[in-house]
């Protein structure tokens, strides 16, 4: 079976809601490829590796949670850029990103998909935050030791986790957002959970966690991404009957 690029794009652009969130990339089709798609490849980043994987899959579509043309970005199409592009286009090959509508979306998102894995229940999004959804929070159905969400995160993810604040202090309710949310722990602490997860750290964030008393994840941001593309993506194959691999690109960040 196939789909057509056009009905793609429609499809995923509407369901995502590209048009109602602000974005620091554009949405939806970066790069014009076939118009006949037979084969879709999903990842998380466009990175060169991908993009190869892609070719090697002969797939005429790569949907990606990270890709291009990021805001504040030199718009000069030159050395890595100009590589990975020549790839796509030598090889006809469409590709889809979609950013901050894949964080947020309700079934498909990364921030619910990474709850589903854990567990999470009674899920909700932080008031005041926007989009709507790129931080949520709620609990789990039993109390888990900040030390035993670190091993479960460990095992689930296959990466190593950083824990800082208290490690023991028993975890009932908590707060995440997948990917660079670490900025958003204040915002955490505010609602009274007893722990925030994200993907990254940054040097204030360990302070932050210790000096006001919350345990604090940093599970990797490629890590902590997997599960939105892939879910998308084993959504669209079974949708329009199309062959779609979800390829891992290894990343320890």
């Amino acid at each position: 079976m196939s789909i057509t690029r056009l009905e793609l794009q429609n499809y995923l652009d509407g369901m995502l809601r590209v048009s109602e969130i602000s974005d620091y990339c554009p949405n939806g089709l970066q790069v014009e490829g076939a118009s006949k798609i037979e084969k879709i490849v999903t990842g998380v980043t466009a990175s060169q590796a991908l993009v190869d994987a892609a070719i090697e899959a002969k797939a005429d579509a790569l949907i990606v949670h990270h890709g291009y043309f990021w805001k504040g970005e030199s718009q000069v199409i030159a050395g890595m850029k100009k590589r990975r592009l020549q790839a796509l286009l030598s090889n006809d090959i469409n590709l889809f990103a979609y950013h901050l509508p894949l964080d947020v979306h309700p079934e498909f998102g990364n921030n619910r998909q990474l709850a589903s894995l854990l567990g999470i229940q009674n899920i909700s999004a932080v008031s005041g935050v926007k989009p709507v959804g790129v931080v949520v929070h709620g609990n789990f159905e039993e109390e888990i030791e900040g030390s035993a969400l670190q091993v479960k995160l460990q095992k689930l993810l296959g990466r190593d986790v950083l824990i800082e604040g208290p490690v023991s202090k028993p975890i009932s309710k908590l707060a995440w957002c997948t990917g660079g949310g670490q900025g958003f722990i204040e915002q955490a602490v505010e609602l009274g959970v007893d722990a925030f997860i994200t993907g990254e750290v940054s040097e204030q964030t360990v302070h932050t966690a210790r000096e006001m008393g919350i345990t604090f994840f940093a599970a990797g941001h490629h890590a902590t991404e997997r599960y939105g593309v892939k879910s998308l993506g084993e959504h669209i194959g079974q949708q329009f009957d199309v062959p779609v691999e979800f390829i891992d690109i290894d990343n320890p960040a």
